[in-house]
């Protein structure tokens, strides 16, 4: 089939569909388009603005990581390393800086990578 003749044979496939159904299909999915698109926008300025306020790692969901305690794996801020709660580098984090993980993944999603010295993750 050449483009001429697929061409002529959408012309005579939307030439069977009423007008008005034809321009409201098209004003549907014109808008719902437009409002998935505002949607993403403002659900990437939510996290931009998340990023913004000091967390220092790049999230992949809002729901890896949290400032308060709660998780088994903790990270600083501004570092690099996850640890366990229990392990003694842990605990030379200030309080300020802790951001606490529910599992080494969501840590490692987040880009920290495991501390060496910290045994058992």
């Amino acid at each position: 089939m050449t483009i001429a003749e697929a061409r002529e044979k959408c012309k005579a496939t939307i030439s069977k569909i009423p007008r008005d159904i034809l321009i409201i299909t098209v004003l549907v999915l014109a808008s719902s388009s437009s409002f998935g698109l505002g949607y993403l926008a403002g659900f990437d300025a939510g996290l931009s603005e998340q990023a913004g306020q000091g967390s220092g790692a790049v999230l992949n969901s809002p729901s890896l990581a949290t400032t308060t305690p709660g998780g088994e794996i903790v990270a600083s801020k501004s570092g690099t390393k996850y640890y366990l709660s229990s392990c003694a580098s842990a605990s030379r984090i200030s309080e300020a800086n802790k951001i606490w993980f529910t599992s080494a993944e969501a840590a490692a999603a987040a880009g920290y990578t495991p501390a060496a010295n910290c045994k058992g993750i």
